[in-house]
């Protein structure tokens, strides 16, 4: 899970605090697809006749989508974006859709807007893993986490509109309350079908309402099922038993036995009076919820029974999981059939007319025939078998070889996904990525841009690894992970400021050989360029409305402490000029995951950031690199060597102790520095012999001299000029290799590097 970034202490402590950390998340593809698997699924199904249905998906890359269905199509009419790690349930509540995440939130979003976060609630302690509403009862709704907290909420009441005064709640555009428009799509005709799942939503005290706490669990809850009116509320999860409710006052009702493993799915029929459940333990058990005992157990699945979802009388279930196999089990007759096989465990399902949408932990999606008004019609088509009472009667029938036949091979439709990345390696250089996704497709990222440079194909990835390695070395400024199915890079202050590259290694056009570009910096102004641009927009507008003449210079309204800041030369004259090698792409532009100083993380496109966002929503070291120039003092930038003449050297060079130079520092350089400082017959021009050193401090050390970037002349030589070798451990360095490269590669030792010079000949 992304912990993005932690809370600060006040302005005057002297205690260090840790920043709030900057991520981008990388993806290749349009914004039309899921780029990691689908944990779940709600359908909006239409009364009218000529009107759509709408498919809600939300998958662990962080988004949820609204998938407009049609007989033989669906298109991505909304991607609903603001968590910052998976998105584990959803379900409709009326025209609300309410999801849960591993970043701890609840979420409300108009289902039918653009796709804007109404409300989010952070109640919950750990990961909320599941969600629950009333078909009937729009206005009730359970939640369920890792934490082993259950809430039932009241919708209405939680959404009631708040001050904006209160900071503890937020949208994800802003700290206050911003309502989603309606998109001029019909919602008087529609109403929820959701699959089984539980749901979580949070507000916090200060507004005023507090969710009921359904306390009793002692372990975590994985899963949660309401009937029709809201009445009763089922929960179940590591514990192994399943716990009933009553959701008005949070009170416990009984407590069910039987299950020998981790409860995953629930089910309530209408009346409230039966309950199904699917367990790790692979069966699926029936309860009589009067008679408090289980009245029937299924052994169908071979492995652990992750969802489930029963026609509308209740008489047949749809079970998947671990498996990777779904079944039509008859509740009554204990008869069982093999729709159809997978190749990824089934993570939820959902039913629309007479087919059964089935998520997976693929990134894609499918909908498969599931005669669900006649479910008995399958069952003639032959192919059945008995499920048994015991667990192991499916795992021995297995080993047996008794498999049954698949009713489908092929589903009937398919909404593809984008491939998640399930590999990586960042190069040396530390401004490109290599990743191999789920269909095993090698990719080169350059993660300055956030685009790919070169797509492999079907290779092996440690191969192109071994075949794009570098001896080259570059502070490691920044962390990623693909626990979202695309790359998210970390920014961490002050460490992200850490490397630095000569300009002309960037190829920037007219730059001189001395010019240094700091990779974070250049990155951070390439990322943030279009909300640069509009923030430039929205002061020059409002200066000109107030007959004020805007400043060349944006200042975040905070006003930070210079002690704590190290001011570049030319910051004064600082602008936004993002250089090729830093611009991202704007077809498929990343998404931003931070948090400022008021509300929690959020995330969102960097294309749809307003202009409008301060040091309340984005980390106050950000603002100031990107709008002032500044960075905070970085530490380790120099190299501290010894230069000494080669065994059987007899030039000499007038130095003497140690030396320190800047880490990425050419080795040609010191070649420069060994010709200027070359004792010669004839006394160099140069006069002072120490005049040609930049004192200055490396690392802490005591004052030492310093080979600086522009402090080398260009000699005049009598007649030849001596060709200058250095050494290190006995090995002839490249010219093009830096002191840093020649550190991690040459020397290898903690020690001071230590280099050796010789002439081997004159030209």
């Amino acid at each position: 899970m992304h912990r993005v970034g932690s809370t600060g202490n006040t302005s005057n402590s002297t205690r260090p605090r840790k920043e709030k950390r900057l991520t981008y998340v990388l993806n290749d593809a349009d914004d039309t697809t899921h780029c990691a698997g689908i944990n779940c699924l709600a359908v909006l199904q239409s009364l009218a006749p000529g009107s759509c249905d709408y498919l809600f998906t939300g998958s662990r890359d962080g988004t949820l989508k609204r998938w407009t269905l049609a007989e033989d199509s669906a298109s991505c009419s909304a991607t609903f974006e603001s968590h910052v790690d998976w998105v584990n349930d959803c379900v409709l509540a009326g025209e609300t859709l309410i999801s849960c995440s591993s970043d701890t939130t609840l979420k409300t979003w108009s289902c039918l807007s653009d796709g804007t976060c109404t409300r989010t609630f952070r109640q919950h302690s750990d990961y909320v893993t599941c969600l629950a509403a009333a078909e009937k009862n729009s206005n009730i709704v359970a939640s369920g986490g890792l934490g082993g907290e259950v809430f039932i909420w009241d919708i209405e009441a939680a959404l009631a509109p708040i001050s904006r005064s209160t900071d503890v709640m937020e949208d994800d555009n802003s700290n206050g309350i911003i309502a989603s428009g309606n998109s001029g799509l019909p919602v008087t005709s529609l109403r929820s079908i959701n699959s089984n799942s539980g749901i979580s939503l949070h507000t916090t005290q200060s507004h005023g309402y507090s969710p009921i706490a359904a306390k009793g669990h002692k372990e975590s809850v994985y899963a949660l099922a309401m009937n029709d009116t809201g009445t009763l509320l089922v929960s179940g999860g590591t514990e192994k038993v399943v716990r009933v409710w009553d959701p008005r006052s949070g009170s416990k009702k009984m407590k069910l036995r039987g299950h020998t493993d981790n409860i995953r799915a629930l089910l309530l029929d209408s009346t409230g009076r039966l309950c199904l459940s699917g367990s790790s333990d692979s069966m699926i058990r029936l309860w009589d919820l009067g008679q408090q005992r289980c009245i029937h157990s299924y052994a169908v699945h071979t492995d652990s029974v992750w969802a489930l979802v029963s026609t509308p009388t209740f008489s047949h279930v749809y079970s998947g999981g671990r498996d990777l196999s779904l079944y039509l089990t008859d509740l009554a007759t204990r008869e069982s059939l093999l729709l159809c096989t997978k190749e990824h465990p089934i993570q939820q399902m959902a039913l629309q007319d007479e087919s059964i949408w089935v998520a997976t932990t693929d990134s894609s999606l499918h909908r498969w025939p599931a005669d669900v008004h006649n479910p008995q019609k399958v069952f003639e088509r032959g192919g059945s078998f008995l499920a048994g009472n015991l667990s192991f009667t499916r795992a021995r029938a297995s080993l047996e070889g008794s498999t049954p036949v698949p009713v489908h091979k092929e589903p009937s439709f398919t909404i593809p996904g984008t491939p998640a990345i399930v590999q990586h390696e960042i190069l040396n250089n530390r401004r490109q990525v290599l990743t191999k996704d789920t269909t095993a497709s090698v990719k080169l990222w350059e993660i300055t841009r956030g685009v790919v440079i070169e797509d492999f194909g079907k290779v092996s990835f440690e191969e192109k690894k071994e075949e794009l390695f570098e001896m080259v070395s570059i502070p490691a400024w920044f962390t990623m992970d693909t626990r979202l199915g695309s790359m998210s890079i970390h920014l961490d202050t002050p460490q992200c400021f850490s490397a630095e590259m000569y300009a002309i290694d960037l190829n920037i056009s007219g730059a001189s050989e001395e010019q240094k570009i700091n990779l974070a910096q250049e990155t951070l102004r390439g990322l943030l360029a279009p909300w640069i641009a509009k923030r430039r927009q929205k002061l020059g507008s409002q200066a000109s409305l107030n007959g004020d003449v805007p400043s060349g210079k944006d200042v975040p309204s905070q006003n930070y402490s210079h002690s704590r800041m190290e001011v570049d030369n030319g910051a004064d004259s600082y602008n936004s000029m993002v250089l090729p090698s830093f611009e991202f792409s704007t077809v498929c532009p990343p998404s931003i995951i931070t948090e400022g100083t008021q509300g929690g993380p959020w995330r969102k496109k960097v294309t749809d950031m307003d202009g409008t966002e301060d040091e309340k929503d984005l980390p106050w070291w950000c603002l100031d690199c990107v709008l002032n120039g500044r960075m905070p003092p970085r530490e380790n930038t120099k190299c501290s060597f010894f230069l000494h003449p080669y065994e059987g050297t007899t030039v000499q060079v007038l130095t003497q102790g140690k030396l320190s130079a800047p880490r990425i520092l050419r080795i040609h350089k010191v070649v420069n520095y060994v010709n200027e400082k070359m004792v010669l017959d004839k006394p160099s021009e140069a006069g002072n012999t120490e005049g040609s050193f930049a004192s200055g401090v490396a690392g802490g050390q005591s004052q030492l001299p310093t080979i600086g970037d522009g402090s080398f002349r260009s000699r005049p030589w009598p007649k030849t000029k001596p060709i200058v070798e250095i050494l290190c451990n006995n090995q002839v360095l490249s010219p093009d290799m830096s002191l840093a490269s020649v550190r991690a590669y040459v020397w290898k030792k903690p020690d001071d590097l230590i280099l050796h010079y010789r002439v081997v000949q004159s030209r």
